[in-house]
């Protein structure tokens, strides 16, 4: 077979040259200058899709990633590579690999990875600026649960930064109007390091800023420091106290003589309308329902049944058991949502639930500090998680402790979501300071209070 080539002769200088296509497979590889731009852009597609497939495939035995020849006829089956062990769960003898039990461990790791933005439980880092003893004390205490609940947390709050204030001393070239709020911010992020920020304790803290902000620059230091801190004992007093009293005489209305009360984990305003109603003479009885790990419940338990009060005591899972006694539920709330929605102890919209199923009235008793003007539709978006052990203990059971306890091991995770959040669907009403309002009205709580905001 004779081989032709064809020379045209465009110039002196250059020619064009066309080759056989058994000329071309012999020819070398043209180097990267020898290359026009579009072979070189051809040549790095291709080494593209040769790295994407090899990453697609995995490394194969012998560290080549080049699809490996078929097998011929006859000859023997080859030991299964860690890929295949991997995805049928067990070697050639039957038995579990460790690459499946590895891959076991990845995936529970993996549908953990959903709840990691949910605050965990930790204690403060180290202090970072100038960070008074007052806070580093109560961030402590947040971080270990020995102050829980939104009223406890949010006063404990104002009372340190009252200290923190009276010893503040404001710079040089500065006025404390300016400079104060710059100094509480690291405290502030000292306390949210140790434990996510309740809804009431960032009411309260936006109110200070406010009134910081709104001090008069020719005021004396100490007389300024002093008018700050009598703002926020009525802060406390007018927001917090007077309104559970308040809550209290309206709440205690709804209670009649021979009623049976349910109420879920422990509020300190439920405590308070129960305890009141009791000292008025009302005869009634309360089943307190409980569930772990915080067994807040048992507190409450321990303050009822000292005064007299008939109770029955029982965790969340037996409520289907006594629902249809209950003659009214009620419960406390960690925020209020503009939607209507509550934002409670882990369990509550359970409890709401089942009473609305059984035609129970459900009323939430809750002050208007604790109102969000934010939509929540789930309790997934934001959370917290609470500590693996029983927190609150103080009250016997008939078991030990030690029965009752799970303990974290290398193939267990525990969770414990600290709220969720009752549709305004399963409320009745909530009682607060201004009154009683129906789920959709809460909204309008600014409003019943001639404000714009909270």
């Amino acid at each position: 077979m004779s081989i032709t080539t064809t020379v045209t002769m465009t110039t002196p200088s250059t020619s064009t040259i066309t080759l056989t296509p058994a000329q071309e497979q012999n020819q070398p590889p043209k180097s990267q200058k020898q290359m026009t731009k579009a072979e070189r852009r051809e040549q790095q597609e291709r080494q593209r899709a040769a790295k994407a497939a090899a990453k697609s495939t995995g490394p194969q035995p012998g560290g080549s990633n080049q699809k490996p020849a078929q097998a011929k006829k006859g000859a023997p089956a080859a030991a299964p590579t860690s890929a295949s062990v991997k995805k049928g769960g067990k070697g050639p003898d039957g038995k579990p690999t460790k690459e499946m039990k590895e891959t076991t461990t990845d995936d529970s790791a993996r549908g953990l990875r959903i709840f990691s933005h949910f605050g965990l439980p930790k204690p403060p880092g180290p202090t970072k600026g100038d960070i008074h003893p007052a806070i580093v004390r109560l961030g402590l205490q947040f971080s270990e649960f020995k102050i829980a609940g939104a009223n406890a947390r949010c006063i404990a709050t104002l009372t340190a930064f009252k200290i923190v204030i009276q010893d503040y001393v404001t710079p040089p070239n500065n006025t404390l109007s300016r400079h104060l709020v710059t100094h509480l911010s690291p405290q502030i992020t000292h306390l949210v390091s140790a434990r996510p920020m309740s809804i009431t304790m960032g009411n309260a803290i936006r109110q200070l800023k406010l009134d910081i902000s709104d001090s008069d620059i020719d005021l004396p230091e100490q007389d300024a420091k002093n008018t700050l801190c009598q703002k926020i004992d009525d802060y406390i007093n007018e927001r917090i106290i007077i309104a559970g009293q308040v809550i209290q005489e309206t709440a205690g209305t709804k209670i009649k003589d021979g009623d049976v009360i349910l109420t879920y984990a422990r509020s300190s305003v439920v405590e308070q309308v129960l305890v009141g109603a009791w000292d008025d003479g009302k005869q009634f009885s309360v089943i307190v329902v409980d569930s772990r790990p915080m067994l807040e419940g048992k507190k409450l338990l321990s303050v009822l049944s000292a005064m007299g009060i008939p109770c029955t005591y029982l965790l969340l899972p037996s409520i289907g058991s006594v629902i249809t006694e209950v003659s009214i539920v009620l419960v406390g709330a960690h925020s209020l949502h503009s939607n209507g929605a509550v934002y409670s102890r882990a369990g509550t919209a359970l409890v709401a639930m089942m009473a609305k199923q059984h035609s129970v009235p459900v009323v939430v008793c809750c002050e208007t500090y604790k109102f969000s003007e934010t939509v929540q539709l789930d309790s997934f978006t934001k959370n917290e998680l609470a500590p693996s052990g029983d927190l609150f203990s103080s009250f016997p059971l008939t078991r030990s402790k030690d029965t009752l306890t799970l303990s974290k091991a290398a193939n267990l995770e525990i969770l414990n979501p600290l709220y969720d959040l009752t549709p305004p669907s399963s409320i009745t009403a909530v009682v607060t300071e201004v009154g009683v309002i129906p789920p959709s009205s809460i909204s309008s709580i600014p409003l019943a209070l001639g404000r714009t905001t909270l």
